[in-house]
């Protein structure tokens, strides 16, 4: 494997696991305070989806070139990451956690949309695999996160429904 996909996959990897423990963390401290977590069940399947989707980028992306307009594309997804990272905050988890009697956030990206974090994930789960040039990987993978936010979004709207009034 060339340097770019190396260095490429070696950040997109390392922001994972970051993020993971960051999750862990937050949803930690959030359990702590009264927080609930609602439909654990599906979080399995999220974690899959996005396993394989690395896992495939590491083994596929070898010797591919990169293309440049998707890596610039790619990289103002994380800024939009970054965004609701420093929104959310301490609330800001993998799972579907609630406080209840805590109002929900709608500053930020989420003054905008409803569900942000999912539309930068949308957008890395078929981006990045383009920058490889590897199309087949991202339409399955796309297919395959829709599938899991279809279940997730729903989960997350029933969960978020008392909060909203």
């Amino acid at each position: 494997m060339t340097v770019a996909p190396i260095a490429i996959l070696a950040f997109v990897t390392g922001q994972r696991l970051f993020e993971l423990w960051l999750s862990n963390r937050n949803t930690r401290l959030l359990l702590e305070n009264g927080a609930v977590e609602h439909s654990p069940g599906h979080y399995p399947l999220i974690v899959g989806v996005h396993i394989f989707w690395l896992a495939s980028l590491w083994w596929f992306a070898s010797g591919q070139p990169i293309h440049y307009v998707w890596l610039a594309l790619f990289i103002l997804l994380q800024f939009g990451r970054l965004w609701v990272l420093a929104t959310l905050g301490p609330r800001w988890t993998t799972r579907i956690v609630t406080l209840p009697d805590s109002p929900l956030v709608r500053e930020g990206p989420y003054r905008l949309f409803r569900h942000p974090n999912y539309l930068v994930v949308v957008g890395e789960i078929a981006v990045l695999p383009l920058v490889f040039g590897l199309w087949e990987i991202a339409i399955l993978f796309s297919l395959l996160n829709a599938a899991v936010l279809a279940i997730r979004i729903k989960a997350e709207n029933a969960a978020l429904a008392p909060q909203r009034g």
